[in-house]
């Protein structure tokens, strides 16, 4: 291997910052109102639900958190039964 062909680690270049890195700059205004403009840019891409699709969601979530909720109020209930019969 001749040594015009081998990279030594001396011959290698920094990395260069990234453009997001070099702008992390300014005071905290700026990056303040530069991080609202960014949100304000990113939920304009949001794809929202339409009222039937929050309505249908709502009532999933509704029925889910009632029936999860039972379950736990009766296994809490026997559970509770079930230590008053063996320790009572």
């Amino acid at each position: 291997m001749s040594s015009s062909t081998r990279t030594d680690a001396s011959d290698a270049q920094p990395p260069r910052p990234s453009k997001s890195t070099a702008r992390t700059s300014g005071g905290p205004i700026a990056r303040l109102s530069r991080f609202f403009r960014e949100v304000i840019a990113e939920l304009s891409k949001v794809i929202w639900p339409t009222r039937k699709e929050l309505v249908t969601y709502t009532i999933v979530v509704i029925i889910f958190v009632s029936v999860m909720t039972a379950l736990v109020t009766g296994m809490d209930i026997g559970f509770s039964k079930l230590v008053t019969w063996v320790f009572a």
